[in-house]
């Protein structure tokens, strides 16, 4: 199926997305993929990819970040997944299975609590942030490690995706994705929830996203073997597999009507 890209204007938001129609068979499954920090949209693409074989793929740009626009204000955690839970409503007629990276997780969360009727499963990819390590520093500190070991295609995706976010939004993000606190609002969600872990991630050790796992009342964890904090970005498998999989264990949840 052919991608297309365009924007998706929310009251006085402005997301870029790509939109990839899944097959005709499988008319009303939705994957809709929300990126981390400094990243964007494009930080999917081969998952997006793999996962249309199965059902539509929308993969955002928050606003400011990648080919979205800043806002006029600064948005909190909350209020950003407000705005990508009325996209949910207004691009899709079913419930859908929300996949988030790293702060991605942290706003697919809040959507999932706050909107449970919109979604089916829910992924975590990487889960920030630790709780025993919040602060900018030791974040810092933990992605340089992590980077260390990745190749020239993680580095300058990453490179070139942090180039497009201005050092003020970025700085405004950090400071409210700090502040949030993941593990608080977990034992709220509802959905099925798979959370997938990078055996070699410095950014999210074991511990911290296990204890993530084990607060979801319907969840359940894998690590990505041999793969680090930006797994989604180094090769499309085993990640689109794992999700695949998990989609497979959600019964009806293509055609699944809002209630």
């Amino acid at each position: 199926m052919t991608a297309l890209d365009r924007r998706i204007r929310i009251g006085p938001f402005e997301m870029a997305c790509t939109d990839t129609p899944g097959p005709a068979h499988h008319p009303g499954a939705t994957f809709v993929l929300v990126h981390g920090i400094g990243m964007g949209k494009v930080t999917y693409a081969e998952v997006g990819e793999e996962l249309s074989g199965r059902g539509r793929v929308l993969a955002l740009d928050l606003p400011g970040f990648g080919d979205s626009p800043e806002p006029g204000t600064a948005t909190t955690l909350e209020q950003t997944a407000e705005v990508v839970a009325r996209a949910i409503r207004e691009e899709t007629p079913g419930r859908v299975i929300l996949v988030g990276h790293s702060m991605g997780t942290q706003i697919v969360s809040e959507v999932a609590v706050q909107h449970p009727e919109i979604v089916a499963g829910l992924v975590l990819i990487a889960p920030t942030v630790n709780r025993y390590e919040r602060t900018a520093a030791k974040q810092a500190m933990r992605m340089l490690q992590d980077l260390a070991g990745e190749g020239p295609k993680v580095i300058f995706t990453g490179l070139w995706e942090y180039l497009h976010t201005s050092p003020r939004w970025f700085i405004s993000k950090l400071r409210f994705m700090l502040a949030h606190r993941l593990e608080a609002i977990c034992p709220r969600i509802a959905a099925p929830t798979l959370v997938l872990r990078g055996e070699t991630d410095r950014v999210c050790p074991r511990t911290w996203v296990s204890e993530v796992a084990e607060a979801i009342p319907h969840a359940r964890m894998h690590e990505i073997p041999d793969r680090g904090h930006e797994a989604i970005i180094k090769s499309a498998q085993p990640v689109a597999r794992m999700i695949l999989s998990f989609a497979d264990g959600i019964p009806g949840f293509s055609a699944t009507p809002r209630k």
